[in-house]
């Protein structure tokens, strides 16, 4: 795999991160800062099914992505019954398990050292697929009526559940989606990368992906998606400055937000209809 082959591959599965962050915080305005951990579960349980039990690539896919899905559900039942405010803490807390757990197995993980050997199975063709259709399935979803739903309890949970909006459930359902999307690129990841450790999955990690929505515009998906893309790419973009790129690359960050609080894009879509 080529250079330039590799940093498109890790910016679209980034991308796939970001995604599911814009699912859950542009549609509820929920905030999770243990989404990268759901990253993590993707890699680790895709990876180790390989190379413990030789499991077939797609179906080891399928287990990452099952794992995130159940976690999920354990995290989402009880609390996205509270304030949002505690949801966040919450998610926080479970990064910080997982992480915990990936070092402390060290016979099963690799712990700090990381988890080694995974085949190489992903290419540039099978991640641009699968964003291009997540990014599909994202704006599907804007448009319908769970759309919509999702978008009246981001404003107003009360007035929401005034009108028969279910909010308990669309939001779980938001956060399930998310997860799998995030399981997904996990299980990408690992199998492109063939080595992944808990460092690269920390709660930083899920943080950055929130500044990412918010600066190409929380409500906007082309924002989102063109964000996440050049956040991404930049660093490397700016490689010339040497030790100042990560400087520059918060600077460039702080400034757009500071003078255009609403993000690059707004609530603006990029739309191929044409317009009557």
């Amino acid at each position: 795999m080529t250079l330039f082959t590799s940093m498109l591959s890790f910016a679209l599965i980034t991308l796939l991160g970001v995604l599911g962050t814009f699912l859950l915080t542009g549609l509820t305005g929920l905030f999770s800062f243990g989404q990268a951990s759901f990253m993590a579960l993707g890699a680790y349980i895709s990876g180790l099914a390989v190379i413990k039990f030789n499991v077939p690539f797609p179906l080891a896919i399928i287990i990452g992505v099952a794992s995130g899905t159940l976690c999920a559900l354990i995290i989402g039942i009880p609390t996205l019954r509270l304030n949002r405010d505690f949801f966040s803490l919450i998610t926080f807390g479970f990064g910080e398990a997982v992480a915990g757990l990936l070092n402390y197995f060290v016979n099963v993980t690799g712990g700090a050292m990381g988890l080694s050997g995974i085949p190489p199975k992903t290419n540039l063709l099978m991640v641009a697929l699968s964003t291009g259709a997540v990014i599909w399935m994202v704006n599907n979803f804007r448009r319908l009526k769970f759309g919509r739903q999702c978008l009246a309890l981001k404003n107003d949970e009360l007035a929401a559940a005034a009108v028969g909006i279910d909010v308990y459930r669309i939001k779980l359902q938001v956060f399930i989606i998310s997860a799998i999307i995030t399981s997904y690129a996990g299980a990408l990841y690992g199998f492109l990368t063939s080595y992944v450790e808990p460092a690269m999955f920390g709660w930083t990690k899920s943080a950055e992906w929130v500044i990412m929505v918010f600066f190409g515009g929380v409500n906007s998906l082309t924002g989102a998606v063109v964000a996440g893309f050049l956040l991404n790419i930049l660093p490397e973009v700016l490689r010339f400055a040497s030790e100042w790129r990560i400087a520059a690359y918060c600077l460039i960050i702080v400034v757009l937000l500071n003078f255009r609080p609403t993000g690059l894009f707004d609530e603006y879509e990029l739309s191929f209809r044409r317009k009557h």
